[in-house]
């Protein structure tokens, strides 16, 4: 509990001194005009809404895919309660509840711990796949990134995450390959470091490794990119429509620019509090101040409306879906820490 302490303060050290930053740039920030500023079309808020929740259908559809080969007869339907409580937990705990997704269908399945995390580490990377190709297309081939300042600089980084992601597919191909081997040379390799952390690596390595073996065939992986593509473009016409509902031109964003509001907001959400955000936010507001010109009192707005519609509004729906099923978040989320890699849960 100490560690976890201080981990959230050092977090909230780096957000303070980010929104110092950020609000010492706003010496005439207008508050009365902060206040006032607000959507005005209310149903393209309810579309974003509405936009947000099927991309959690879509994740648990991808998940079913995961599941088939050790679970063939499981249904979506199933996976969306874990799916909803999951993210309810990310949103409300922080970084400590982003394993209770795998940890609930574990359960809910009585399969191991480790291979829902497993699934869970292959999940990103399709993840970060889908969201780079969107945005290395958007960057490459359409006209509207071009037309926004620091266009050289999204050139570069959308080289990078096309590198970090081709490195990330080459690995994971060759512990596919030689997962096993891998592992062993990673336990002998580290085997004299403290805290037994060779063998750790070891067995994430194989955790990682049983992983990809959900992906079962040419098909299933077709599915599988095609479902991910879906969702962030379900995704990226959510933060449209949140944009839009304001009604006013500085925030007409096109849908090929909104990747590069995306891509601020999940870098910003690397430094986050457990329900409260932080970094999501001010990387928004300031790439919408700086890079898209919106004055910094409709900035903020618009930054907090998009981290409420894309990442809050999840909560309501998963809060009532945990109560119904007699589980606490909290209760939850120590468990999962509990559980271990290499724990085997059984249904009750």
């Amino acid at each position: 509990m100490k560690k976890k302490h201080l981990v959230y303060a050092g977090v909230f050290l780096v957000l303070v001194v980010l929104v110092y930053l950020q609000f010492r740039t706003w010496k005439n920030f207008d508050w009365a005009l902060f206040r006032e500023t607000r959507p005005q079309n209310w149903i393209h808020i309810a579309h974003g809404v509405a936009l947000i929740y099927l991309a959690y259908v879509v994740r648990a559809v991808r998940w079913k895919i995961f599941l088939k080969p050790v679970r063939p007869d499981a249904s979506s339907l199933s996976l969306i309660a874990p799916t909803l409580i999951g993210f309810t937990g990310l949103a409300l705990l922080g970084r400590p509840g982003e394993l209770s997704r795998p940890y609930l269908i574990a359960r809910r399945h009585n399969l191991s711990v480790s291979s829902q995390i497993a699934v869970w580490a292959v999940e990103r990377i399709f993840d970060i796949g889908a969201f780079t190709v969107l945005l290395v297309a958007a960057i490459f081939l359409a006209a509207g990134p071009r037309e926004l300042p620091l266009y050289s600089s999204f050139q570069k980084g959308g080289f990078l995450l096309v590198g970090l992601v081709v490195a990330m597919v080459l690995g994971a191909m060759a512990v596919r390959a030689k997962g096993e081997g891998i592992a062993n040379w990673v336990e002998q390799r580290f085997s004299h470091l403290a805290a037994n952390l060779g063998h750790k690596i070891a067995m994430r390595v194989r955790e990682f490794h049983s992983g990809l073996d959900t992906i079962h065939g040419p098909w299933s992986l077709a599915a599988l990119i095609g479902l991910s593509l879906l969702m962030w473009f379900m995704i990226i016409m959510a933060y449209q429509d949140v944009a839009h509902s304001y009604s006013v031109e500085a925030l007409d964003i096109q849908r090929s620019q909104v990747l590069v509001l995306m891509g601020a907001s999940m870098i910003g959400s690397l430094v986050q509090l457990p329900g409260v955000g932080g970094g999501s936010q001010l990387a928004t507001i300031a790439t919408l101040e700086h890079v898209f010109d919106v004055p910094k009192e409709m900035a903020a707005s618009c930054g907090i409306m998009l981290w409420l519609v894309t990442f809050v509004a999840v909560v309501p729906v998963g809060l009532y879906l945990a109560h119904r099923e007699r589980i606490s978040l909290r209760k939850l989320s120590e468990e999962t820490a509990e559980a271990g890699a290499g724990a085997t849960v059984k249904t009750t």
